[in-house]
């Protein structure tokens, strides 16, 4: 509760501004008697309704942002160190500019913490906040209580809770305790400042394409590498992160499998963070080839067509640490990998390696062709670097870690989780380029007409698609097509566009016919969105229209007369 008492500083200011402060102001002396009688700790003050008024539109200022008004009929206290200012309605007049007057507010330090807002969003009228609501709404928002930028908040939340006597409830001091260091990221997050608004209903939106996908039975799983042809036809998941780390999962989205082709736009943009595009594309063309992705073919210029075949991926994988030994080599993708997924899971299935390695006779083929036609730099080890490319192939993720990848592509990469810098905005251009262009093998050309989106599958049956600016996606489930594309990944896909303005060319003007998840209420999103600062976040907010509505007070163990509690209206109603 905001509370202040009149000090001695109160008393000389009325003292010595008590005749100027009454002047113009009309009052009948035999009605209306005026009668002051000060004391060092309060004041005792009978005016007429009109400066009763006046009175209580006084405003003081001290070191917390906070808003404040007066009780009706009660006492005005003030903070020790208060500073007396003349009233709002003195300061601003009625036509000067909204950022004008929060800009005076801002300077007379009487805007609010974003800590209160966020307490009273939550809270509700109410002065204490039960934990799992704050997670619950906090989930909501398509945040994780295991967010890497949440740690220290989540940290500090489970000592707070230990402390407590009953360690569930949190008042507004150990709730601001608990949030402070993370205040901007959870006003963000309250106030619908991601880049999917709606998080909720979106997410409903992908749990029905989801279970539509989930029907169909059609599709090999593939059955060439033995290891593969163990997984069990029936798994089905589909991850999403978007660029502002909203998180969602449906189905089988824990259990590791191999990346497979998948790795292919991965460690060229690793190669293009490293070398540049000048240099990786001196060895690798950039045209898809219209074959067969283990063709024993080269462009017109001795080169692989382009870095998602098997050709070309076999001599991307000869850019990497070049000089390096294998082991060096794999601890180094390892590491970028790991960035790329914000650090969660990333392994290596060994058994699948064996298994590459004893059945990749085509790829050995492949390899020996390219050596021939002197594709690889100058003194490369053919064979080492196929043992490389098999070890990459061979690398696990879960549909989550992977879908974190993807979002790290889609955010130009930087890793929404972290918000680390992985890769080279050159990288990421160049990668995203090739994947809407060559990504789907002999699918690639469809999928681009009618998805319109940059992916890449994998025969193991992973499908990762990109919405640039938007969101990252692992779709996997082993049935693959006579292509080698996951079958319900294909159809997640077409349906996800079907429904959502996210196909390249959705956005053309005059397209109205698709759901803008980028929307809320029906208005245009703003192009600027991401991280903000905490004093822009506090005028973007004071701005906003009756954001606070008084409530009555709750129960305290001080007297609710000199007490005002407010809360801020739910951002539905105001959005």
């Amino acid at each position: 509760m905001l509370q202040f008492r009149f000090s001695t500083l109160l008393k000389e200011f009325f003292q010595s501004n008590l005749k100027r402060s009454l002047t113009g102001i009309s009052v009948n002396k035999s009605s209306l008697p005026i009668h002051y009688s000060f004391s060092s700790a309060s004041v005792d003050v009978k005016v007429s309704s009109k400066f009763k008024v006046l009175h209580r539109r006084l405003l003081y200022t001290t070191g917390t942002r906070t808003y404040c008004t007066k009780a009706e009929g009660a006492a005005i206290p003030v903070n020790e160190n208060a500073v007396p200012l003349t009233a709002v309605t003195d300061q601003v007049t009625k036509d000067e500019p909204k950022e004008a007057a929060i800009e005076k507010k801002r300077k007379a330090g009487i805007l609010p913490s974003l800590e209160d807002l966020l307490f009273y969003t939550i809270a509700e009228g109410q002065e204490k906040i039960p934990v799992h609501k704050f997670l619950t709404a906090l989930k909501a928002t398509g945040l994780r209580t295991g967010d890497p930028r949440l740690k220290e908040c989540m940290d500090t939340l489970k000592v707070t809770l230990k402390n407590t006597s009953d360690g569930v409830l949190l008042d507004r001091q150990l709730f601001k305790k608990c949030v402070q260091s993370n205040i901007v990221l959870l006003t963000q997050a309250f106030r619908k400042k991601f880049v999917i608004p709606d998080f909720q209903s979106f997410t409903s939106h992908i749990d029905e394409l989801y279970e539509s996908a989930k029907k169909l039975n059609e599709g090999q799983v593939a059955d060439y590498i033995p290891q593969l042809a163990k997984f069990n036809p029936d798994l089905w998941a589909v991850s999403l992160c978007t660029v502002d780390g909203q998180r969602h999962t449906v189905g089988d989205t824990k259990v590791p499998f191999c990346l497979q082709s998948c790795v292919k736009p991965l460690k060229y943009a690793i190669a293009v963070h490293d070398h540049g595009t000048e240099y990786v594309h001196r060895f690798i063309g950039k045209e898809p080839s219209g074959l067969r992705f283990n063709k024993l073919f080269l462009d017109e210029d001795d080169k692989p067509h382009n870095p998602m075949v098997n050709a070309g991926a076999i001599v991307c994988t000869s850019l990497i640490k070049q000089g390096a030994s294998n082991a060096a080599k794999f601890d180094y993708v390892m590491n970028f990998l790991n960035k790329m997924a914000g650090n969660e899971y990333v392994g290596f299935s060994n058994a699948t390696f064996q298994s590459e390695r004893e059945s990749g006779d085509r790829n050995f083929a492949i390899g020996y062709y390219l050596k021939e036609k002197k594709c690889f730099p100058e003194g490369t080890d053919m064979t080492s670097i196929l043992d490389f490319y098999f070890q990459l192939c061979s690398i696990e993720v879960t549909c989550e870690s992977a879908s974190v990848m993807a979002a790290t592509l889609a955010n130009g990469g930087f890793c929404p989780i972290t918000g680390e810098r992985v890769l080279s905005p050159e990288a990421v251009r160049d990668t995203l380029s090739l994947m809407h262009s060559c990504g789907m093998y002999d699918f690639s050309g469809q999928f681009a007409f009618h998805v319109g989106l940059p992916a890449k599958s994998g025969v193991a049956g992973g499908i990762l698609l990109v919405v640039p600016n938007v969101m990252g996606i692992m779709c996997w489930s082993p049935p693959l097509d006579k292509l080698g594309n996951s079958v319900r990944g294909i159809q997640f896909c077409t349906d996800l566009v079907s429904l959502f303005n996210f196909h390249n060319y959705d956005n053309l003007r005059h397209f109205a016919k698709k759901h803008d998840p980028r929307r809320e209420g029906g208005d245009q999103r703003q192009l600027t969105f991401g991280p903000m600062d905490y004093e822009s976040l506090q005028q973007e907010l004071a701005l906003k229209d009756s954001l606070w509505k008084k409530v009555v007070p709750t129960e305290c163990h001080e007297d609710s007369s000199t007490t005002v509690v407010y809360r801020m209206e739910s951002v539905g109603e105001r959005n």
